[in-house]
């Protein structure tokens, strides 16, 4: 891992097809949250594209239902879990800022500077 990236969980902390939220990192005031999905990570600043609020309601509580997509609490705008873009609500076409994740040795690595 290089200086300018930070471990954000292990893999194993996130189950497959769920999510989970993250706090602020040190300096920073926007959290991050991550959803796995077929083997894949995706990491998200948790911020609504439409009004800057957190998404979730209760902690790590960011899927709709059938855990099929990324909802926003504030007014049910759902996003696609693969590039965070919203499909219905009234952010359509706008996206969730996707942070770079990689998996390395088991941790899901992110840049140190994400939701700063």
């Amino acid at each position: 891992m290089k200086e300018t990236e930070r471990v954000l969980c292990r893999l194993e902390d996130i189950p497959e097809g769920g999510a989970r939220g993250f706090p602020a990192a040190p300096g920073g005031f926007t959290g991050l949250f991550a959803v796995r999905k077929g083997g894949r990570v995706f990491v998200y600043v948790n911020s609504c594209p439409h009004i800057g609020l957190p998404l979730e309601p209760l902690p790590d509580r960011f899927l709709d239902h059938r855990r099929q997509a990324i909802i926003c609490a504030a007014h049910g705008a759902r996003f696609r879990i693969e590039d965070g873009t919203c499909i219905t609500g009234p952010c359509i076409g706008e996206a969730l800022e996707a942070v770079a994740a990689r998996i390395e040795e088991g941790q899901v690595v992110v840049p140190a500077d994400a939701g700063l």
